[in-house]
């Protein structure tokens, strides 16, 4: 059976969002522990794939960002795929140093729990991670 809306291409046909960027999921290519969420261009892509060394765009600075280029904390690639949709990439790395700009191994440092049903206070907490 077919489905109209499943894409099995093997075509490279990304779809970059209104202001030509993809999101990119990094992760530990060992652990397969999640880094960082960063966005990139065709660009940050086409600096990527050349180097070996993950790039991004920055949002916040408006241009390409070499990931480690200052800190020295390089993410080395080693795999790169795009989701189904091809709308999301997701990068496998052997990262050198912190992942998060606050020094920690991953951005994701933070756990949402449900705060207490009885509480109206606020609806979630937010719970630091061993890993941070």
């Amino acid at each position: 059976m077919s489905d109209p809306d499943r894409d099995e291409t093997t075509a490279f046909r990304p779809k970059w969002d209104e202001k030509g960027l993809m999101p990119c999921i990094t992760v530990d290519a060992e652990t397969g522990d999640t880094l960082m969420m960063a966005y990139m261009n065709q660009d940050a892509l086409t600096r990527t794939l050349e180097t070996g060394e993950v790039h991004y765009w920055s949002r916040s600075r408006g241009e390409l960002w070499h990931k480690g280029a200052t800190s020295g904390h390089v993410q080395t690639l080693v795999s790169l795929a795009i989701d189904c949709d091809q709308d999301t990439l997701l990068a496998k790395v052997h990262q050198k140093g912190a992942a998060c700009h606050t020094g920690r191994p991953s951005c994701f440092y933070r756990e949402i729990e449900a705060a207490d049903p009885e509480s109206s206070n606020n609806p979630v907490e937010l719970k630091f991670t061993a890993a941070g």
